[in-house]
């Protein structure tokens, strides 16, 4: 045996990785799968239909039933809880139970609550004592019951952003994120009112071919959470406030668009979201591509692999 099993814990299954340590009072069941170095502490129950990863820390009072997935450096705080069962009713169960994933390097809180059948993203933190209802965004932060969205870990405000008021007209704000851009626009005030414009293909750095306006979005809510592979965008709160998390797979800063003034530019491969929207958000958005469901990359671990191989080609086909 190359785990560690203390004389009051109960291990049923032959698939524990070495170096795990397994505490007084733990029970893993015969068909659990549980990686290596990793730690399960005292009171911790593990039902057969369930995986763990490698470098996992599950903490005193947690149960991992049928349906879980823990990937690699998870940590679960004492008596998180996972739910398996939409419609819980003794001695009925489901055909298959859903599957609800924790993505790699996420934590979970103490005393979080997670519904069945969702996936909470990769370096996600759901803070102790939220209820999860919905599934959670890569780096999300999550709080509350129900859980909502209050940041992005590793997403600190752009050092752009905290002068923004002093950056001179059209020129562009420094960032972190590869190719991402803030522009302040000349602004002009008098008794009749305020104007902002700028000039496309001077201030905005492509030919644009399309716009969208999003606007009437519950503050709660998220949108974007997807990255192009050629398509350049351009954001303008024309109204209120929007706050923009962008992303190149090494790095990731939060924006915050609050005057009609102030753009963001978004190259491709980058991966972008928009949260935080004022009651009275009006989101403008210029393109440099018509729509094209295929220019899209959804899936932040898809994302991740296109900036590791072939970010940079893929940036030079978008700038042709």
């Amino acid at each position: 045996m190359k785990y560690f099993l203390h004389p009051n814990g109960l291990c049923e299954s032959a698939h524990v990785g070495e170096g795990t340590r397994i505490w007084a009072f733990a029970h893993i069941l015969p068909g659990a799968r549980i990686g290596g170095d990793c730690n399960i502490c005292d009171g911790v129950f593990i039902e057969n239909d369930v995986t763990v990863g490698n470098k996992v820390t599950i903490k005193c009072g947690v149960q991992l039933w049928d349906g879980t997935t823990l990937e690699d450096e998870v940590f679960v705080g004492p008596n998180a809880t996972f739910t398996n069962d939409h419609f819980p009713r003794s001695k009925t169960h489901p055909a298959t139970f859903p599957r609800t994933v924790v993505e790699r390097g996420a934590s979970i809180g103490a005393n979080a609550t997670i519904l069945p059948g969702l996936r909470i993203g990769r370096n996600a933190m759901v803070g102790a004592g939220a209820v999860v209802t919905r599934s959670v965004p890569p780096h999300a932060i999550v709080v509350g019951n129900p859980a909502r969205i209050v940041g992005y870990a590793g997403a600190e405000t752009s050092p752009a952003q905290k002068t923004a008021a002093s950056v001179p007209a059209q020129d562009p704000g420094s960032s972190r994120v590869n190719g991402v851009r803030m522009h302040m626009f000349n602004a002009v005030a008098d008794l009749r009112g305020s104007l902002s414009a700028g000039e496309f293909e001077r201030e905005i750095p492509f030919v644009v071919k399309r716009y969208f306006i999003v606007y009437d979005v519950p503050t709660a809510d998220v949108r974007g959470e997807h990255a192009h592979l050629q398509c350049h965008q351009f954001l303008i709160a024309a109204r209120g406030s929007v706050h923009v998390v962008a992303d190149d797979g090494r790095n990731r800063e939060e924006f915050v668009l609050d005057r009609p003034n102030l753009g963001l530019y978004l190259p491709p491969m980058t991966w972008g979201i928009q949260y935080k929207y004022s009651a009275d958000a009006l989101l403008l958005v210029f393109a440099s591509h018509l729509y094209d469901p295929d220019d899209y990359i959804r899936e932040y671990g898809t994302f991740l692999d296109f900036a590791k191989h072939g970010g940079e080609s893929v940036r030079s086909v978008g700038n042709r």
